[in-house]
């Protein structure tokens, strides 16, 4: 940007490079200061460009100062639509010929007194068409938008490939209008046009221009994200995305400079940092191996992902193994319960239970509510009823996808409590002892098979604490849904499984029992004499 000559530009990148306290700011700071120094003429504009200065030499500026109020004032939006009018260019006639309109339903007519609002509003957008510093996409929707306003296109008031929509004929003009009048009540004239270049449709400079609004002092970092990285689309559909997170993590990544935006900007997710591994990373050799792996994950993610869930795995399954080698040996009582191989398929239930666990507590997102947001915020005349609230479709789809996820995490527990059940039921069938002894086996092991009854009423009682505490959004289905798959595994495993082993171990232990049966004596029948 100082290359270029813009000094506006420079400046709130390096206001950006202070906020996140990058590397190499010293030197952008004293360059800036020199360039500014060098030309005291560009403090207005903020930007080397001597014919707007020229346009502007009598009006008196201390310093930079967002281009909006510059415009706004009579005699230099005088000067501007009147060199306006003498432009060649057919876009930039075709935006002074809408200063004629009178239907106009977000700005007062420019022939009205209240019409100076849409004059600087025509002015601001003259400007940037005419110094060539809107993408050919923002320029065509406006033209058309222009020409639509005026009646001498056949526009439909639908959607079209320019991103033109509107209830009113002169509405897609005015919402530009609108957007960029927004825009220049924050930058001045360097900022603004730097800006509007990376800019390719209407539809982008609509979600821009309310995130630029709702910004405030993280302007900066919105500003350095879409010019760095050349992605204005992609930046409002990140911030769409992370609402409340979205600049704090561009702006984390704006420390490693173009490469870090797009990464961000191309996997679409939040940025996560640990103190605790900073410290762990720096004890030695580890910090080659960190270095090493991080590679590997921005390379291969997938598989990156895949190698640590397995690694967790077969770290839950060495510590379930620890624990049943350190255990003693069994007596010679027991040792014919024993059967071989059993404790292996534990140990792999133990790690799975441990993956689950160790994903749920060191996911740092995983449990949090959604933070898309639509920005579908538009003005609306008063007239227009039945708009739905904005923030409707945001709750309603965080609410839903924390209730999916506390479905899927208690089916999830349940069905490794009904794997485990068919294991010790496996493990019993197996076993060297008579079939009355199995039958006793297996009523003590009755606590073990209502184990899902039991988790299941645990779930629903913390879920029901932890709504009625308001710690979570959740729903009272997804509390209760513990509860239910609770009760339909425990049925399941006892209907289809426990219930037919226990008839065959009944029918051989009687079988095997000795056969001595009561006599029965026949009665007698007493006749009258």
């Amino acid at each position: 940007m100082l290359s270029q000559n813009n000094l506006g530009a420079a400046r709130l990148l390096l206001q950006a490079a202070i906020d996140h306290d990058t590397t190499g700011r010293e030197k952008l700071a004293v360059s800036a200061d020199a360039l500014a120094a060098d030309h005291p003429e560009w403090a207005m504009l903020a930007c080397d460009e001597p014919r707007l200065q020229k346009l502007f030499s009598g009006t008196a500026a201390k310093g930079p100062e967002p281009f909006t109020e510059l415009i706004i004032r009579q005699e230099n939006r005088g000067r501007v639509v009147e060199m306006l009018r003498a432009s060649a260019n057919p876009g930039v006639q075709a935006l002074i010929r809408c200063r004629t309109l009178t239907n106009t339903i977000f700005f007062p007519p420019s022939t009205s007194t209240s019409g100076q609002a849409f004059d600087a509003a025509l002015s601001i957008c003259g400007l940037l068409l005419a110094e060539g510093k809107m993408t050919p996409g923002l320029s065509n929707a406006l033209v058309t938008a222009a020409g639509q306003a005026e009646g001498e296109m056949d526009v439909t008031w639908a959607p079209n490939r320019n991103g033109i929509s509107g209830a009113f004929p002169t509405e897609p003009l005015e919402q530009a209008l609108l957007d960029v009048m927004s825009l220049g009540q924050r930058f001045n004239w360097g900022q603004l046009e730097t800006f509007t270049a990376q800019i390719a449709d209407a539809e982008t400079l609509r979600l821009l221009a309310i995130l630029i609004r709702k910004a405030d002092r993280q302007l900066p970092t919105l500003f350095s994200a879409v010019v760095l990285s050349g992605r204005p689309a992609e930046v409002a559909h990140y911030l769409g995305s992370f609402s409340r997170t979205g600049l704090a993590d561009l702006g984390a990544g704006l420390r490693s400079g173009t490469g870090g935006i797009r990464e961000i900007l191309a996997r679409n997710q939040r940025w996560y940092h640990s103190n605790l591994r900073d410290r762990v990373v720096a004890l030695g050799p580890l910090g080659v191996f960190s270095g090493s792996v991080a590679d590997f994950c921005w390379l291969a993610p997938g598989w990156a992902l895949a190698f640590k869930w397995l690694l967790y795995l077969a770290g839950g399954v060495l510590l379930a193994a620890a624990v049943h080698f350190s255990l003693p040996e069994v007596s010679t009582l027991e040792r014919p319960l024993q059967v071989r191989g059993f404790h292996v398929v534990r140990e792999i239930l133990f790690g799975l239970g441990f993956l689950l666990v160790v994903i749920l507590l060191s996911e740092p997102f995983l449990a949090q509510e959604s933070q898309k947001a639509e920005l579908s915020f538009r003005l609306r005349l008063p007239r227009v009823i039945g708009t739905a609230p904005v923030g409707l479709a945001h709750a309603t789809s965080s609410i839903m996808q924390l209730n999916l996820l506390t479905l899927l995490l208690f089916f999830v527990i349940q069905g490794l409590i009904y794997i485990s059940c068919l294991v010790k039921l496996a493990e019993i069938r197996r076993q060297q002892v008579p079939a009355r002894v199995k039958l006793r086996l297996l009523d003590n092991e009755d606590h073990l098979f209502d184990a899902g009854l039991y988790v299941g009423f645990a779930g629903t009682i913390i879920s029901l604490i932890l709504v009625s505490q308001g710690i979570v959004n959740s729903s009272l289905m997804a509390a209760y849904s513990s509860t239910s798959f609770g009760i339909i595994f425990v049925v399941i495993f006892k209907i289809f499984h426990l219930r037919p082993l226990r008839r065959i171990y009944v029918l051989e232990s009687e079988a095997l029992a000795p056969a001595s049966l009561p006599s029965t004596a026949v009665p007698s029948i007493a006749t009258p004499s």
